[in-house]
Formats: structure tokens, C-alpha cells, sequence
């Protein structure tokens, strides 16, 4: 177990621009224990150039899920304070995410005691992706659906493994000051009406995400169509139609 947590302290996952480090805490603990405070100080000394755009607190499942959220968000707290003594560099519109114990856990509890810390290097330029290469050659009224961009089950939370396309599109963004775009959100599987207005709430997290990097509001709209888009007829035949339709796609408005 302690080769297993030795190696996860060091864990850290491209995607283009941005990365992530995991801290860990003892059981109960809202500040992170010694080797994990040691490591992520040295880590800091060594990456003077990040950001941080995200902190999500984790829990062990002992005890109460509304105490687990509490630890959680003081075990987020305990990292921006060191974040604050390291003189490092936090984004203004830093996003905290308590998750407490609601989320697929490891066996190895002392894994799941964590706060991952999501970042991005400066100094770091993503290569020209294909999707950045056809948002900038788009022309005014065509539609892009924004590839591999998937989001929690009824959620607006998108995954992890979705990032690396947000940023493809926060470069074409970036690259592109003329580019204005409306971000549209669609579901599947509902032929009557969008409960919990996912579709709209799924578009806005998107808008949030470039936002906190500091794309002007004014270059984004967003929208939730609900099913009455579908790429494939509803009901979907199988998850590939599915698929298809829970998508999010950007509307180009100028360029």
C-alpha cells in the first residue's frame, strides 16, 4: 500500500495545457500529511510558472456523507492556504469542488483521502489539433461538434478525460480574437423535455470553462436544445446513437 501511495503523490496527467497533482491526508485529517505536504512544496519550487484552476476535495466513505462534504471543503481550504505560502499563482475565478465520499472508490482507503489539484503550465504551448484547425478555417453559420466531450451521468460536471478538447478549443479561442461562438448543449434518450435543463446547464459549464481563462463574455453565448436536435431517432437503437446525440457542439458567429 505505501509503494501504491508513494507512486500516486507524483501522479501527474496531461492534457495539452492542463495537468493535475494529488495530494493525500491521514485519516480524519483536513491538512495533508508530512510526505505529501514535503512533496507538493518541492514540486512547487520546481513549477514557478502554473496556475491553478481547480481544487477537488475527496473522503474515505467512513461516517456521514454531509461530514465527508465538510472535510472535503476544509481539506480544499487547507491546499489554497499552502497554495497562498508558496506564492503561487491561482486562477481568480478558482473552482472548488467538494466531493466528499461520492465518487467510485479504491480499496486502498488512504487513496481516496485526497485533493487533486488541477493546473496549467504558462509556458506550455498545445500543438495545432485537428479541431483547432476546423474551427479556424469554419465559416459563419457552420456547426463543429466538439469531440469526446463527456460530462457525469445527469450532470453538468464533464470528465476529466474531456479536458484535453476544452482546451483545444480555449487555443482556437485564444488564437482566433475575431472568433465568436455559441456553445449548444443537447441530450439524449428524452422525447418529451429536458428535466433538470442538463442540455443548458452542460453548454454553460463549457462557457465557465473559457471564461476562467479569461476569453471576453462577449465573444460566447451559450444554449440547451434539450432532445429536439437528435442526430439519430429517438429512441436511440444503441449507446454508439446515444452517443451521438449527448453531445455539445459550437455555432460559429463571426470569425
Amino acid at each position: 500500500m505505501k509503494k501504491a501511495l508513494i507512486l500516486l503523490l507524483f501522479i501527474t496527467t496531461n492534457c495539452f495545457s492542463q495537468k493535475q497533482f494529488q495530494v493525500f491526508f491521514d485519516f480524519n485529517q483536513d491538512v495533508p500529511n508530512k510526505k505529501s505536504t514535503e512533496t507538493l512544496i518541492t514540486f512547487l519550487a520546481e513549477n514557478k510558472n502554473i496556475e491553478v484552476l481547480k481544487l477537488s476535495g475527496f473522503c474515505d466513505s467512513v461516517d456521514t456523507q454531509q461530514y465527508n462534504k465538510v472535510l472535503a471543503e476544509k481539506r480544499i481550504e487547507s491546499i489554497v492556504q499552502l497554495l497562498k505560502e508558496n506564492n503561487v499563482k491561482v486562477n481568480q475565478n478558482l473552482e472548488r469542488n467538494a466531493v466528499g465520499e461520492e465518487f467510485k472508490q479504491s480499496k486502498i482507503q488512504a487513496e481516496n483521502r485526497k485533493v487533486t489539484i488541477f493546473y496549467r503550465d504558462e509556458e506550455q504551448k498545445p500543438i495545432e489539433s485537428q479541431l483547432t484547425k476546423q474551427i479556424k478555417n469554419a465559416k459563419v453559420g457552420e456547426t463543429i461538434k466538439l469531440p469526446n466531450i463527456y460530462f457525469y451521468n445527469n450532470s453538468p460536471q464533464i470528465v476529466p478525460s474531456s479536458i484535453s478538447t476544452l482546451d483545444q478549443l480555449l487555443s482556437a479561442m485564444e488564437e482566433n480574437p475575431n472568433l465568436k461562438i455559441e456553445i449548444q448543449g443537447h441530450i439524449c434518450c428524452q422525447t418529451v423535455h429536458d428535466i433538470g435543463d442538463v442540455s443548458t446547464a452542460r453548454a454553460r459549464a463549457i462557457y465557465n470553462y473559457l471564461l476562467r481563462f479569461n476569453i471576453n463574455q462577449d465573444r460566447m453565448t451559450y444554449k440547451g436544445f434539450g432532445s429536439s436536435r437528435p442526430v439519430h431517432k429517438i429512441p436511440e437503437k444503441n449507446e454508439d446513437e446515444a452517443n451521438d446525440n449527448r453531445r455539445v457542439e459550437i455555432l460559429i458567429i463571426s470569425n
